[in-house]
């Protein structure tokens, strides 16, 4: 059945698939036009990514980084919000298929359905290596976490202890860095008092690389200066070593078998499917290679944006996947389709970079804004303040903000919380019989 969408010359109707950073964006930019918009999303919730590792982590909970679309936009008198999966795109008939056998059709459409895990081809390594784009992916990650001590405190054989409190985590990315920080924190600073009959303490976290450097992004200094925070912290690094095999036992890193029951893949990132029906170029993770005004080659009115675009033009490389990418990216969208029903020439995309940052731990961080390059403490209290200021609501920016002190101060997560039922340990594999 087909959904009625497609606007009048006095109503155009813009159709914005994701609710991420960069469609809340454009939706946002298109506040007070005269146009009708529809944003559909998967989910209720708009997420703030960069801090999902903390929810992994039991620093945060879910509430704390994530807010109703609904809600979010409720001002909006232009815009609607549908509740759906896009299945497919019909450019011909500019129009949506969604799950369900709905159809909703548009004068303009931006994509910005963001990406997903890559296994590189191994898509049998993700039963035993979950990846963190979701909060459900956070929430599976803290289970198997927090379940891995509980088994260890009643575990009698010292060897299946030790492979339970051995943590591996692939990818030596900004995610794969901060999950390794905190994770290490939590068991130095956090869990040895809960329990009697192990050490948390000397739990292992071992972050793997197949890269010559952690936070290549970050150019070699600040790499450097995060492989010491790490390891002074107690994270063992190894770069230059690729995982050649994952099962429910442990990793293999090139020639060396380490025995891990929990294991954690930050290692690579797919771009949406959904990219896939467009007919467009495609670089070599899906993403779909845009024009300089991020429309779709030979579709002005399609656009892409965020995670699922390779955006390339007057660049060495394609800008990475980031929020700040995609939210501006959002914004450059909805000007130029205001451009386009106004008459007026496009603008081609220019992304100003503000700088990068990565938390490693507790009061270290590291920063990289223009020529500018900070380490440590202060990179960590800028740190701090963006990753406040970004956050959507002041209800969530207070909440974060105290968690976040009273986590300093008292080395303590108030949400070490096991969800799901405790006697079902199918979220940490059985060891073999």
């Amino acid at each position: 059945m087909a959904q009625s969408g497609r606007g009048s010359k006095a109503s155009p109707h813009v159709v914005i698939v994701g609710g991420g950073f960069g469609g809340l964006e454009a939706a946002k930019a298109l506040k007070n036009e005269p146009l009708r918009v529809t944003l559909v999303d998967r989910r209720n919730h708009h997420l703030f990514q960069p801090l999902l590792y903390q929810v992994a982590s039991a620093t945060l909970s879910p509430a704390d980084i994530a807010a109703p679309i609904r809600h979010i936009l409720r001002q909006q008198r232009n815009i609607e919000v549908q509740l759906a999966e896009v299945s497919r795109v019909d450019l011909q008939a500019r129009s949506l298929d969604l799950e369900g056998g709905s159809r909703l059709d548009y004068d303009y459409l931006i994509l910005a359905t963001g990406a997903s895990h890559s296994y590189f081809g191994k898509e049998a390594w993700a039963r035993h290596a979950p990846g963190l784009k979701s909060l459900e992916d956070a929430l599976d990650i803290r289970r198997r976490f927090l379940l891995s001590f509980e088994q260890a405190e009643r575990e009698p054989n010292p060897e299946a202890r030790k492979a339970l409190l051995t943590y591996v985590i692939v990818g030596g990315g900004a995610t794969g860095v901060e999950l390794a920080g905190t994770f290490k924190e939590m068991t130095s600073l956090t869990l040895p008092k809960d329990f009697r009959h192990i050490h948390a303490e000397r739990a292992r976290v071992i972050l793997v690389e197949a890269g010559h450097h952690i936070l290549p992004s970050f150019g070699e200094g600040l790499s450097e200066k995060a492989l010491q925070s790490l390891e002074k912290i107690g994270v063992e690094v190894r770069v230059g070593q690729p995982v050649t095999e994952v099962d429910g036992q442990g990793v293999t890193v090139g020639t060396e078998r380490i025995l891990a029951r929990t294991i954690i893949w930050a290692a690579g990132v797919a771009a949406s499917t959904l990219g896939q029906s467009l007919g467009a170029p495609l670089d070599r993770s899906g993403r779909v290679m845009v024009e300089a005004d991020l429309s779709v080659p030979g579709h002005p009115e399609v656009f892409v944006i965020g995670d699922l675009a390779s955006f390339s033009h007057g660049l060495v490389r394609p800008l990475p996947g980031l929020a700040p990418v995609a939210s501006q990216q959002g914004r450059a969208a909805a000007r130029n389709i205001l451009a386009s029903l106004s008459r007026k020439p496009r603008t081609p995309f220019r992304y100003r970079d503000r700088g990068t940052m990565a938390t490693i731990g507790r009061g270290s961080a590291i920063a990289q804004v223009g020529p500018f390059r900070l380490a440590g403490w202060f990179a960590w209290l800028a740190w701090l303040f963006i990753h406040l200021m970004l956050l959507v609501g002041f209800r969530n920016r207070l909440a974060v903000f105290l968690e976040w002190l009273f986590a300093y101060v008292s080395t303590q997560r108030r949400a070490r919380l096991i969800v799901g039922t405790c006697g079902n340990h199918a979220d940490v594999d059985a060891p073999p019989e």
